[in-house]
């Protein structure tokens, strides 16, 4: 039982290392992000921006579970609350890119050049991999929902990435202005999902 004990205080550890850096790389990626894109008058690269604060604010609920357990909280009280507010904070994204690709595609707003922008997309898309990977494993090993879902927000910050990493270019080589709005509102029924998820505090096999 001691042992028990000991590798789970140091699989928390792991993980709050992990909220510690998800929490310090989005704000940086958010403040870049906003900056640049209102240098360059880019609603895309603001956006991303308003997208890493609302993946700080998951970073910081799973940071807040962490710690509590392993200053001697009860783990199933703190997880679900988590849980549910990670799931509030997967329907704020959804909500947020649902509105942001609308008014795009309803605007004809083509993502702007910016080349800080596009660096910093392609920066996202090797951390965030990284990051969700190593996040899956740390859930796995506490056997965390509310972990779980966090990673898969990750992700989704990955994907996002992509998309406007893609719309950059897309737009600056093909002309297609709407490729962005369009990938990123495909993508809200699978945000909205996760987030509904989370608030019924449903495991997955992966947590269990």
């Amino acid at each position: 039982m001691a042992t028990d004990a000991l590798t789970r205080q140091r699989d928390l550890r792991r993980g709050i290392r992990l909220e510690y850096l998800t929490v310090g790389w989005n704000l940086l990626e958010g403040l870049i992000a906003v900056g640049s894109g209102a240098v360059a008058g880019s609603i895309a690269l603001v956006g991303f921006g308003i997208d890493s604060f609302i993946e700080t604010s998951s970073g910081a609920v799973l940071l807040w579970r962490l710690r509590a357990e392993h200053r001697g909280a009860d783990a199933e009280r703190v997880e679900r609350r988590a849980l549910k507010l990670v799931g509030l904070s997967f329907l704020l994204l959804a909500a947020y890119v649902a509105i942001d690709a609308g008014l795009a595609l309803w605007r004809k707003e083509a993502p702007e050049r910016s080349l800080v922008g596009i660096a910093l997309a392609a920066a996202s898309l090797v951390v965030m991999p990284w990051l969700a990977r190593a996040k899956r494993k740390a859930a796995g090993a506490l056997a965390s929902a509310a972990l779980h879902a966090d990673s898969r927000q990750t992700s989704l910050c990955a994907y996002l990435s992509a998309i406007l990493l893609g719309g950059l270019v897309l737009n600056a080589t093909l002309g297609w202005w709407w490729a962005d709005p369009v990938a990123a509102l495909a993508m809200t029924p699978i945000i909205v999902h996760e987030g509904l998820e989370a608030l019924r505090g449903e495991h997955c096999d992966d947590c269990r």
